[in-house]
């Protein structure tokens, strides 16, 4: 028997901590190969960790809240000699293949995992195939009743210690949040996955059976001697919500920024789009005309695509071949700016399931750090949270992002006469160090003119 102990794995995009959300295992617990062990927040996403070793948990390294450094001790497994030779990942092997998967339990054809390793890693690791690497089970104290009485006691030890099957990290955090033990949720997805109706159901019969003891209670905090009220929660700066806090300090504090906006008559844009539905296609959304138009006046005004960065000799400013165009998207975990890389490369139809998909994936917590990183122009659509408009902080480095507003019915001077049109704002902030007020006004002026004019705009590109 060998102790080896497994730290924490590069998490890719120059990420050097992680904060621990949640163990999966306790100690004492016997773990398989691929086994999730821990759920760590990052600066940008949640992720479970996977055991690339079989064997004993001898040693958790951390305590749940704690932010870890990458390189340090993770978890330290009890194993045999031939279970540490069989999963280990030497120079070489196939596990190096899957170097750029960024994050745990992506799932690989069977094919390749009798071959080269189930294919779950992280940066810098992976698990290459092993005939060893199966689960072993616990043992337990001799006195069974019968013959059948060892499997089923293996089996029993072994479903109490596998970690709770879930459909994504943030249904452990809700479920830690809302203070449900996973363990006791029956779940309702395919093979008993546990999904967030679950762990809302489990946390909704918890709080009726809290209801009439806790109405008795009083609950005691300490003051706030500002204010003289009580303190009702303290929740820490970690993981996203802090790096969403640094980026925003970082770009106000380096960042000269300058706003233009203006209202934009989009009926057009809106008749179109119901057009294509009653023509039973699929209408691009009005997320996805902008970002398809933004694309277009980012080629006609490059100096909004691109940024400043230090040479070691001074600054200079770095314009991009291509746009990398980034939109903010809500999670429950806090924003997040996913990109579409290249997105001059794609047409209005492709940026709409490009936007719809990584949406889909940042709020299931799915996406690895190249997906949200490299941006070097944001759009934002805060009309979808009932706002006209808004004052958008530039996405550090970028030099600028656009956003627009709710479109509502409004009276519009259209040939002299006052007609009802659909009209939205468009807002743009922008670094005036790389650019002045007729760049930006340009730019601004063409996107909307595109959007007020759908048709000629995507009759040119």
């Amino acid at each position: 028997m060998t102790m080896t102990t497994f730290n924490l794995p590069d998490l890719g995009e120059g990420l050097t901590e992680a904060t621990l959300l949640s163990w999966l295992v306790a100690e004492g617990d016997e773990v398989a190969v691929d086994q999730a062990i821990a759920e760590v927040e990052t600066a940008k996403s949640a992720i479970e960790v996977p055991s690339p070793y079989a064997g004993t948990v001898h040693t958790l390294h951390g305590a749940v809240g704690e932010t870890l450094e990458v390189g340090k001790p993770l978890i330290t497994v009890t194993t045999s000699e031939d279970q540490a030779n069989g999963t280990s990942a030497p120079a070489g092997s196939g596990a190096l293949s899957y170097r750029e998967e960024e994050r745990a339990g992506t799932a690989v054809p069977a094919e390749a995992e009798a071959e080269e390793g189930s294919g779950n890693v992280l940066i810098g690791y992976g698990t290459s195939a092993s005939k060893n690497g199966r689960r072993r089970r616990r043992k337990r104290p001799a006195g069974g009743t019968g013959a059948a009485a060892a499997p089923a006691a293996a089996e029993t030890t072994a479903a109490e210690t596998r970690a709770p099957r879930v459909s994504s990290p943030l249904v452990r955090k809700m479920a830690r949040q809302s203070g449900v033990d996973l363990r006791s949720v029956t779940g309702s997805g395919p093979e008993g996955m546990i999904m967030r109706r679950d762990v809302q159901a489990a946390a909704g019969q918890q709080t009726v059976s809290r209801s009439a003891s806790a109405a008795a209670v009083s609950p005691t905090s300490a003051q706030d001697a500002p204010t003289g009220l009580q303190i009702r929660e303290r929740v820490p700066m970690t993981g996203m919500r802090r790096a969403i806090a640094n980026k925003m300090s970082q770009s106000r504090t380096e960042i000269p920024e300058a706003t233009v906006w203006q209202d934009v008559d989009v009926t057009q844009l809106s008749s179109m789009r119901q057009q294509l539905k009653d023509a039973g296609h699929t209408a691009p959304s009005i997320l996805a005309f902008l970002s398809r138009f933004v694309v277009a006046g980012l080629q006609k005004y490059p100096e909004l695509n691109s940024r400043i960065v230090d040479s070691g000799s001074g600054e200079e400013i770095v314009h991009f071949e291509g746009v990398n165009l980034g939109f903010a998207a809500q999670t429950d975990a806090g924003l997040v700016v996913p990109v579409i890389r290249h997105a001059e490369q794609h047409s209005a139809q492709n940026l709409h399931q490009e936007i719809r998909r990584l949406a889909e994936a940042a709020r299931a917590g799915a996406l690895g750090g190249k997906e949200l990183s490299g941006g070097t122009f944001t759009v934002n659509n805060y009309g979808v949270f009932g706002s006209d408009g808004a004052t958008p902080i530039i996405n550090h480095p970028e030099a600028g992002i656009l956003g627009i507003g709710r479109t509502l019915d409004r009276p519009w001077v259209v040939d002299g006469e006052i007609v009802v049109r659909k009209i939205t704002t468009l807002t743009l902030a922008f670094d005036h160090r790389v650019c002045d007020g007729g760049a930006a006004g340009g730019f601004l002026g063409y996107v909307a003119s595109c959007l007020e004019n759908p048709a000629v705009a995507l009759a040119d590109f």
